[in-house]
């Protein structure tokens, strides 16, 4: 085995423990040193026991340090196990005392467990059995009524459990039994319209042709509209141009056709004047004068019309 020094100096010239010659190193080395102290003390105490030799290997940082935890670890729980078992060497000494007094007591009335029949033996285990199923110390009958006060506690709680348990799993039965029609009703609509589909894509084809349709004379009616609306930008018209304009231009062509009206019956009653060309000339040409002055009177109020806004 190797000695404290050639540890301690193998420790020294590992890569993990630092060469500079400081009060920390100094400090680490100690505790390094206090470490493998304590685990060589375990290591000896824990293979002693077992009857072997501490097996050699080399003390590395870090064995050491894996070590360590498992001395510090194995000494609290075998404190622990010391304190723990201490308990319960006080407890058997004391439940042996015990017994050693009821059985003094049981001699002195005669009733000692010699001298019990065989019947007497089986209710006392069964008596004993029954104070261990209710997790009871002793056999008093106050014990036995308070654990079976507990035990009617404990049954009153799983029965009421036991009840709302129940009550929730008629619920959920209710709930499944309507989810069940639901989905049967599901599926019966579905049968249903998977024996509409064929009727629907025969109205859905007859949609698409009048779709089609309907697209074909959108494209005419738009072409339709754009020639209409190049012929009335052809000859002049106007958004101006409403239709109360227009009736106001007929009212004042039939009061205009009212007026040449008799300017026009004398023009034909000189189809039947005489001969004299001169005065027929002169007739004719002031009739031809009033006829003009009409007409500019009419082409006047029609452009008047055209022009005044707001009409």
């Amino acid at each position: 085995m190797e000695t404290m020094s050639d540890n301690v100096s193998a420790l020294d010239s590992s890569p993990a423990v630092a060469t500079v010659d400081t009060s920390a190193s100094k400090g680490s080395a100690t505790s390094d040193a206090a470490r493998i102290v304590e685990v060589r003390a375990w290591l000896a105490s824990q293979f002693e026991a077992a009857g072997r030799e501490v097996p050699a290997f080399e003390y590395t940082p870090r064995v050491v340090a894996h070590l360590h935890a498992m001395a510090s670890l194995s000494l609290s729980r075998s404190r622990a196990d010391a304190i723990v078992a201490s308990d319960l060497r006080l407890k058997a000494s004391e439940y042996r005392s015990q017994a050693a007094r009821i059985r003094e007591v049981l001699d002195a009335a005669g009733v000692s467990h010699e001298r019990l029949t065989p019947a007497a033996l089986a209710a006392a285990q069964d008596l004993a059995r029954v104070a261990n199923l209710l997790n009871i110390r002793d056999t008093e009958l106050s014990s036995f009524v308070v654990a079976m006060a507990e035990l009617s506690l404990r049954k009153a709680d799983v029965e009421e459990k036991r009840a709302k348990v129940q009550k929730e799993s008629k619920v959920l039965l209710d709930y499944t039994r309507k989810a069940i029609a639901k989905l049967n009703d599901l599926k019966k609509t579905l049968v249903k319209f998977e024996s509409e589909v064929p009727l629907h894509d025969a109205q859905m084809l007859q949609w698409q042709t009048n779709l089609a349709i309907m697209d074909s004379k959108e494209r005419q009616y738009n072409l339709q509209y754009a020639n209409y609306k190049a012929l009335l930008n052809r000859v002049g018209y106007t958004p101006e141009i409403n239709h109360s304009v227009l009736m106001e231009m007929a009212e004042h062509r039939k009061d205009l056709e009212k007026k040449t009206k008799p300017m026009l019956d004398t023009l034909r009653s000189y189809q039947d004047l005489p001969p004299d060309k001169a005065l027929a000339a002169l007739a004719i040409e002031e009739k031809k004068r009033q006829y003009a002055a009409a007409e500019k009177y009419l082409e006047d109020v029609l452009h008047s019309a055209l022009t005044t806004p707001g009409i």
